[in-house]
């Protein structure tokens, strides 16, 4: 005979997949993010964790927004959005961002297939996940970024400016461009490891 014991948990009532917000970020903010863009800086995305290309996975171009004095006004805004998520959503144990924040393009071709945020090793810390719409969705065709929940893929809004949190084990993708040139901003939260 089964045994139903309770250990007496705190539950989540109002857990979502994923969680978007606009209006952070002003259309002169975010033309200032992407005027960052400098293709002397960027590299060839990688996998998280991997010093290879897999371009079966993933195909991209990023460089990397330093947390500098210059740059505090974006970690800001992002780092506090992030706890104010969290505390309404996840209950996650979070200590800020440990990796930088990384500025992404997709031209024409460019995509990322199916993956996690959150991994072995050095992508373990990590609890959530942000992308930062900043594309005009006129501007490109293709690029959707997608979630596979309970089986069922859910687009994620693409209006210019929205944000979007997940925790970092929930699965996604971005489809490939057909059309034009999708940018975003991506950044984890992270937090001691889970337990």
């Amino acid at each position: 005979m089964a045994i139903n014991y309770t250990f007496g948990l705190p539950q989540l009532h109002n857990f979502a997949e994923f969680i978007y917000y606009q209006g952070l970020f002003l259309p002169h903010e975010i033309d200032r993010i992407i005027d960052f863009w400098e293709d002397d800086k960027t590299i060839k995305a990688t996998l998280s964790g991997d010093k290879k290309y897999n371009d079966a996975l993933r195909k991209s171009s990023v460089m990397f927004i330093d947390n500098t004095h210059e740059n505090d006004w974006i970690y800001s805004k992002l780092g506090a959005l992030a706890i104010n998520c969290n505390q309404e959503r996840f209950h996650f144990d979070l200590l800020g961002f440990h990796q930088e924040l990384q500025l992404t393009k997709y031209s024409e071709g460019n995509f990322f297939d199916w993956h996690l945020d959150f991994g072995a090793g050095e992508i373990s810390n990590r609890k959530l996940s942000m992308t930062i719409q900043l594309s005009d969705e006129e501007e490109y065709e293709g690029g959707d970024l997608q979630f596979m929940i309970n089986n069922e893929i859910v687009n994620a809004p693409r209006k210019k400016g929205t944000i979007v949190i997940f925790p970092s084990f929930i699965m996604h993708r971005v489809t490939p461009i057909t059309k034009g040139t999708r940018q975003s901003i991506v950044g984890w939260v992270s937090g001691p490891p889970y337990r």
